[in-house]
């Protein structure tokens, strides 16, 4: 960009700022004037919290970690000020919760003669305070003591404030009564957009945050006790395999390749099994560039094991066990409130093969038709697009269409068509059929795991099928990796392996009803200027 539109650019934006834009932005610069830094270099000791300090605050105990007279130094955004002559209560918002301070114009500002101006930073802090060059959304450290008030409200005595970090752009000022807010920073797309702010001033989304990564920490926990490794696989990949999606294309210019982001990271980790790993688990990003919308984001996290010598029913129980103990460390209690349904995640969970599913739910037994047949009642309960479905595909369809929403509490799918489950082990007693599951959860598929399939003729020959509905026009049909074969023939063994959606996991855990809800930074569309 040329010097001189960048500087017209930069004009235009000042030109635009709001009145409180242009109002900070001069108290900025009168603080500089009087020789306060509102962007210090210098570390800030923080030595207390705010809910640690009101949780353990004792008045009269001496040998309480915090009582009337504990020295402390907390550190965060003023989100609130009432200034009364001569003494002002302001509310501080840190990292953990809000606290109440209360600030003396005799106690922060230092000794100035009598007639004589203010000169140091600690005798400036007066106007800085009381001359309202404070504002809401500024950062600032407080030292002083910690005492209750005449109200009865556990606060911080003032003694010494330093300026922090100044904020030139005001917050949205939320209102609370009742439990109910006010004024609000409603707005979704805002909300997604500006995570900051809705971080900031919004009760109850960092929370969600939080229990997101007791989540992954405590399915760590899980895994490591049980003696697996976490590994890290690539995401740029010459073939997207692993799974049955649409991949994002991108171009590597050393090598002057095109390559795909990952879809799964299935492929690559039954090749660390196959070096003789007992365990291995990674926890990462996969992109599928497929449709969004309340549960699905085109990035999103997953978490995929994969254990030698076990088969899917040790990973129906193992499951079981881990979600139980997710649930009680993020909520206390195995049962939690997802819209209008509580489901309980104390195993066992149901277990329930997908014909005798859609049987039951429906009254078809698919078992016993053909697949022209199965197509035609495909047709009857309005699945689109048939005629390029294989007969696993549209078993597949008729079980979203008239099953998948009806399971509410944990219930396992089990022995899926061979047709659908191309990475799958033949069922050992049901011809046909597949060791696999999908784990249903408030109308909606949270794990996918097999007894995964280590015959390298027979997962050769089922590539040549996906190839074979490629063909036909699927394009989520897997590509043969030559590679991922060549593992296979040097000996796999017999291994269960499962996938679940992290961001999924969060919105059941935290009784979220969109996936955005759960992610930092969802995929939005470019913002307008």
């Amino acid at each position: 960009m040329q010097p001189q539109r960048f500087l017209r650019q930069q004009k235009d934006k000042i030109m635009e700022l709001s009145e409180q834009e242009l109002v900070r932005r001069q108290s900025l610069q009168t603080m500089r004037d009087l020789g306060i830094d509102p962007y210090p270099a210098a570390e800030y000791e923080v030595t207390g919290h705010s809910t640690d300090i009101k949780a353990a605050f004792v008045d009269d105990d001496q040998s309480a970690t915090w009582h009337t007279g504990s020295p402390v130094r907390i550190a965060g955004r003023l989100m609130s000020k009432r200034i009364m002559g001569k003494a002002s209560f302001i509310e501080l918002q840190d990292s953990k919760g809000r606290i109440q301070v209360y600030v003396s114009r005799d106690d922060i500002q230092a000794p100035v003669a009598e007639g004589e101006q203010p000169t140091t930073v600690e005798q400036q802090m007066y106007n800085v305070v009381f001359k309202k060059l404070l504002d809401i959304g500024d950062f600032i450290g407080i030292e002083g003591f910690v005492f209750r008030t005449q109200m009865g409200e556990i606060s911080v005595h003032a003694q010494k404030l330093t300026v922090l970090a100044k904020s030139l752009r005001p917050l949205p000022i939320v209102k609370y009564k009742d439990g109910v807010a006010y004024d609000g920073f409603n707005d979704p797309e805002q909300r997604y957009r500006q995570r900051y702010v809705d971080l900031v001033v919004n009760e109850g989304v960092k929370d969600t945050f939080l229990k997101r990564a007791t989540i992954i920490r405590t399915m760590r926990q899980v895994f490591d006790e049980a003696g697996y490794t976490e590994v890290e696989t690539p995401i740029l990949q010459q073939i997207a395999g692993g799974a049955s999606a649409r991949p994002f294309i991108t171009h590597h210019n050393t090598l002057d390749v095109d390559m795909y982001l990952r879809i799964a990271t299935e492929l690559y980790l039954k090749r660390l099994i196959v070096g003789g790993f007992e365990g291995v688990y990674e926890i990462g990003r996969n992109f599928r560039n497929e449709g969004m919308d309340r549960s699905h984001n085109p990035e999103f996290t997953c978490m995929e094991l994969y254990v030698q010598y076990k088969d899917y029913n040790w990973m129906m129980s193992f499951t079981e066990q881990l979600l139980e103990r997710i649930a009680i460390a993020v909520n206390g209690t195995t049962k939690v409130q997802i819209g209008d349904h509580e489901v309980d995640f104390k195993a066992p969970y149901r277990r329930l093969p997908i014909l005798d599913a859609i049987k039951e739910k429906t009254g078809l037994n698919l078992a016993s038709m053909s697949e022209d047949e199965i197509r035609a009642e495909a047709k009857k309960l309005g699945v689109e697009d048939t005629e390029h479905m294989g007969k696993g595909k549209l078993i597949d369809e008729i079980f979203g269409e008239t099953c998948e929403g009806t399971f509410i509490q944990p219930t396992f799918i089990t022995d899926y068509p061979v047709e659908m489950s191309p990475l799958t082990k033949m069922h050992r007693s049901k011809p046909g059929l597949t060791e696999r599951f999908e784990l249903m959860v408030n109308g909606k598929e949270l794990a996918n795991a097999y007894s995964e399939l280590n015959d390298p003729i027979d997962q050769y020959n089922r590539f040549v099928e996906q190839m074979k509905l490629a063909d036909k026009g699927d394009d989520e049909a897997m590509i043969i990796d030559h590679d991922f074969m060549r593992a296979l023939e040097y000996g796999f063994p017999p291994t269960s392996g499962i996938g679940i959606g992290i961001d999924r996991l969060t919105m059941f855990m935290t009784g979220q009803q969109t996936i955005q809800e759960v992610l930092l930074f969802p995929t939005m569309k470019p913002e307008v200027n």
